[in-house]
């Protein structure tokens, strides 16, 4: 269904009232004009004293599906959404306030033409992002972090070879011998920083602090988010949720957000929702975890 929701304002539902005693430091505000007709009023993210904060944002199905079956013609979060543009303007949007997007390999690999930028999503107002995220004295463009255990990357993808996209591959060790033979960009760098199995979310969270970033946003998938919430550093949740119902046939793969997640003494991690918005037929959830 490509364009639909196109053009249509993200119209706020219900907001939680802002709290007793408001953050000292925060990233957004009110949006420039350009950006407000489609999210009236401000986009406001709290940031943490002790490290960078982390959002993720998702696309679910009315059934809980967030990605299709790997390897299936339509894994990523595209078909999910219908290609929804008001839930690609919302990603902008948080591209826009992001100092680095993080990415898993499986995310990567479904889109070779992406590049984690507000400008690829929404490329009439370019322009108009450039000019807010220097008006906050962010860098131009968020660096990109691709978690990959594997190394198993195409060099020629289009996210790793936009010179002014910093790239950053978190990778293992084997991963890393695999990436040094690709011929990647010069503004790739490539960290081995997991063991022979995986990337920790820790090792994830350093890479983070290293770029001296302030605010991450996670775009998935579903396995990356999992381990990020075992680690207890998720702390808020933008949720699409898509008017179709993805089905149970052998094309879908149905992943929970927290697939495997444990989090134990047999207890789950409680969000509270601060905000609703609405799209024509899609609803724009936002959650905050509690400790």
């Amino acid at each position: 269904m490509p364009g639909r929701s196109e053009g249509l304002p993200l119209e706020a539902l219900w907001e939680a009232p802002e709290p007793p005693t408001i953050p000292v430091d925060r990233r957004g505000g009110l949006l420039p004009a350009p950006l407000a007709a489609r999210h009236p009023g401000s986009l406001i993210v709290d940031l943490l004293d002790d490290r960078p904060t982390v959002v993720a944002d998702f696309v679910s199905s009315l059934d809980g599906v967030v990605a299709l079956a790997s390897g299936s013609t339509g894994a990523g979060g595209a078909d999910i959404s219908g290609h929804s543009d008001a839930d690609r303007f919302m990603m902008a949007l948080l591209r826009g306030l992001a100092d680095v997007i993080v990415v898993g390999a499986g995310t990567a690999r479904v889109g070779h033409r992406h590049i984690w930028t507000a400008a690829y999503l929404q490329p009439a107002l370019a322009g108009v992002f450039a000019a807010w995220r220097s008006e906050m004295w962010l860098a131009p463009q968020p660096t990109t972090i691709v978690v990959t255990a594997s190394g198993n990357l195409d060099a020629t993808h289009a996210g790793l070879n936009h010179p002014d996209v910093p790239v950053i591959v978190a990778t293992t060790p084997s991963g890393a011998d695999r990436l040094a033979r690709l011929p990647l960009a010069p503004n790739v760098r490539i960290e081995a920083v997991g063991d022979d199995d995986n990337v920790p979310a820790g090792a994830i969270l350093e890479l983070i602090r290293g770029t001296g970033a302030r605010l991450a946003v996670c775009e998935g998938g579903p396995h990356l988010f999992g381990e990020l919430l075992r680690a207890r550093l998720v702390d808020e949740l933008f949720l699409t949720l898509a008017p179709q119902l993805a089905g149970r046939d052998a094309t879908t793969s149905r992943l929970s957000l927290v697939e495997g997640t444990s989090f134990g003494e047999g207890q789950g991690r409680w969000a509270d929702l601060i905000g609703v918005r609405r799209a024509g037929d899609d609803l724009f959830l936002r959650y905050r975890f509690q400790p």
